[in-house]
């Protein structure tokens, strides 16, 4: 009976990968729907104090995060692509150097971004735009988060690695553990103690380490003693490195070109006042929502491409990214569904503030186009990562910021249009998707040639 439900997209033979997609998703989907669902306890606990200024400020500061954190979790994607090839391969000391080139590299970077702090704040608020009162909430904020900047690109580097050897059970409790407590510190030191935006930034750093810590335990007991030194042994391959860098830059540069487009958003919603960065606030938490949980799917479909190519089982490609296109959009149709026909219950459970919720419901149908373009391109990512093919993914999402957003933007900033900004936001999006989807034909057509 399961079969043949898919027969008209998956051809049975293939179906052997099914339980293993949906399983290795399910994870991946709820480690990744921890990480918005942390921002959206921040979000409500936050907009529900008297002054929403607490709210502005912490929206704003987020966008320096957003460059900081979102464009580093290449450090994720690349690290999931190289592990599941060596899974395929059965290279044992690949595995190992997986993780401890990409750790090196993430952790350097980390204390880089800890030394410059300053100047990174001077610079990052000293571009947006923000009353003083707001961007000093903004400042207490990412003063506090700061902190956190080692534990997350290292447990960036431990999840995708996880994720890469189908170890389930630690990614989940990674995630568990980390936001759990995150929303537990939320409560203690906003709503208790009044730390108000200063505490939810502490609160984010410190379940950040405890979910390293979580992380780091996972390793030393999944590792075996005697592959460790041998890997070391061969830590520094320069020819090795230098192909893993080209891989890692450009999908951080897709990336940067996704988070400049979202932050150039936000600052366009924060210049055109306090109550429009508040409402488009409110809607991209359901946004990044919807996102990270179909990211999950994502990360599945670039796992088991990246593990099918290390195999030579080039023929499951095309039917496991039918059906993670098909899972995608499905999940994408219900987080803008459920938006748009109960927008007031979901604005309510996010702030107290009614003028603010019953704005945002005007622009609620946008959820529907950007969230269903999103996930297909997402999908599209994911195979192409997993086949290690990054200047695909690098040119696609330079192509949509620079044609499908930054002109449409401009038009929305002249006319101080918010319709018109959130559909540069969705054109990037469309983009993006019919420029991949194109490439990915291309790619299939010759697979087939060969």
């Amino acid at each position: 009976m399961g079969s043949s439900n898919l027969s008209f997209a998956l051809p049975s033979r293939y179906s052997s990968f099914l339980p293993r997609f949906f399983r290795l998703a399910s994870v991946s989907i709820l480690s990744n729907m921890m990480v918005p669902l942390a921002g959206i306890v921040d979000t409500a606990f936050l907009g529900h104090l008297a002054d929403i200024r607490h709210l502005a400020g912490v929206i704003l500061a987020s966008i320096l995060f957003d460059y900081l954190y979102r464009i580093l979790k290449f450090f994720r994607n690349s690290t999931n692509a190289i592990t599941a090839e060596a899974v395929g391969n059965d290279d044992g000391k690949g595995i190992v150097l997986a993780l401890l080139r990409s750790s090196l590299v993430a952790l350097a970077i980390a204390i880089l971004i800890l030394v410059l702090q300053y100047p990174i704040q001077k610079f990052g608020f000293g571009i947006m735009a923000g009353s003083g009162d707001v961007e000093a909430f903004a400042i207490a904020y990412f003063k506090a988060r700061i902190w956190g900047a080692p534990a997350v690109l290292l447990n960036f580097v431990l999840i995708g690695w996880f994720l890469g050897r189908e170890m389930n059970f630690v990614v989940l409790l990674i995630s568990f553990v980390g936001n759990g407590c995150n929303v537990v510190l939320d409560y203690f030191m906003i709503s208790r103690w009044g730390w108000e935006s200063t505490g939810a930034g502490l609160a984010t750093a410190v379940s950040q380490y405890l979910a390293l810590l979580v992380a780091l335990v996972g390793v030393c007991i999944s590792l075996g003693k005697k592959v460790v030194p041998i890997a070391i042994s061969d830590l520094f391959n320069w020819q090795v490195i230098k192909s893993t860098i080209a891989l890692k830059g450009n999908i951080l540069i897709r990336y940067l070109a996704m988070i400049t487009a979202y932050s150039i958003f936000t600052n366009l919603s924060a210049a055109m006042g306090n109550e429009i960065i508040a409402e488009n606030g409110l809607l991209l938490q359901i946004v990044l929502l919807s996102q990270f949980t179909v990211n999950g799917i994502g990360l599945t479909t670039q796992s088991l491409i990246g593990n099918f190519k290390g195999k030579g089982e080039i023929e499951k490609m095309i039917p496991l990214l039918r059906v993670s296109i098909f899972s995608s959009v499905l999940i994408a149709c219900i987080f803008a569904s459920v938006s748009i026909l109960f927008p007031q219950r979901i604005f309510g459970l996010l702030t107290s503030h009614a003028d603010i919720s019953q704005s945002a419901i005007n622009y609620r149908d946008w959820l529907l186009p950007l969230l269903t373009s999103g996930a297909i391109a997402f999908m599209l990512e994911g195979y192409t990562i997993g086949l290690k093919e990054a200047a695909k993914l690098r040119n696609s999402a330079l192509t949509a910021l620079g044609l499908g957003f930054i002109p449409v933007a401009g038009i929305a900033w002249y006319f101080q249009n918010n319709h018109v900004l959130w559909l540069s936001l969705t054109l990037y999006m469309v983009t993006s998707m019919v420029f991949l989807g194109l490439r990915v034909r291309g790619m299939q057509s010759k697979q087939k040639s060969n």
